[in-house]
C-alpha cells in the first residue's frame, strides 16, 4: 500500500478514539513486549515509544482479525499474512474488552455493513431509500452483497 509519511505522522497526532500505554510485542520472531503509547484514529492503530512523538509504526485496520489472547492481552492478524501476529498486553481485562471492541468497530468494513443494515431497516420501515437524497444509493460500496437481503426497488411516482 501506497502512504504519505508526512500526512500519516499528521494524522498520528489529531484526537484519538482511544489511547494507552499498553505492552507491545511485534510479528517477528524473538520480538519482546515494549511499553508502547497506543492510539487509535479512525482505522489506524498508531504505535509510539513513550518518550517520543512520532510514530513507530501504524498498522491499517482493515483486513484483520482481533483475538483474545487471555484476560488482559489480544492480538491482530491480518487475513492476507496469518503469520504475522501483533500482540497487546493491557492493564486490566476491562481495558482488554475496550481495546477490542474499538478497534473491530475502527474499520472501514465495519461502517459500511452497519450502512447497509441501517439503509435496509430505514427503507423497511418508511419505503424510501435514505441515500437517494445524496445521489449515492446506486454506488457499489452501499450495495448489499454480504447476506443481507437487497433493497426492493423504489415505486415510480404517480403520473
Amino acid at each position: 500500500m501506497r502512504f504519505n509519511e508526512k500526512e500519516l505522522v499528521f494524522l498520528s497526532r489529531q484526537p484519538s478514539e482511544r489511547a494507552a500505554e499498553l505492552g507491545m510485542r511485534g510479528p517477528k520472531k524473538g520480538d519482546v513486549v515494549k511499553k508502547r503509547l497506543v492510539k487509535l484514529i479512525v482505522n489506524f492503530l498508531f504505535y509510539f515509544r513513550t518518550d517520543e512523538d512520532e510514530p513507530v509504526g501504524a498498522l491499517l485496520l482493515e483486513q484483520c482479525r482481533v483475538e483474545r489472547e487471555d484476560d488482559h492481552a489480544f492480538s491482530i492478524v491480518f487475513l492476507d499474512e496469518a503469520e504475522r501476529r501483533y500482540l497487546f498486553e493491557c492493564d486490566s481485562q476491562e481495558q482488554c474488552v475496550e481495546w477490542i471492541d474499538a478497534i473491530i468497530k475502527a474499520s472501514y468494513e465495519f461502517m459500511r455493513k452497519n450502512l447497509i443494515y441501517y439503509r435496509t431497516e430505514i427503507h423497511r420501515l418508511t419505503g424510501k431509500d435514505p441515500l437517494e437524497q445524496y445521489g449515492i444509493s446506486d454506488e457499489t460500496r452501499f450495495q448489499v452483497n454480504s447476506g443481507l437481503p437487497p433493497l426492493p426497488p423504489l415505486p415510480l411516482p404517480p403520473t
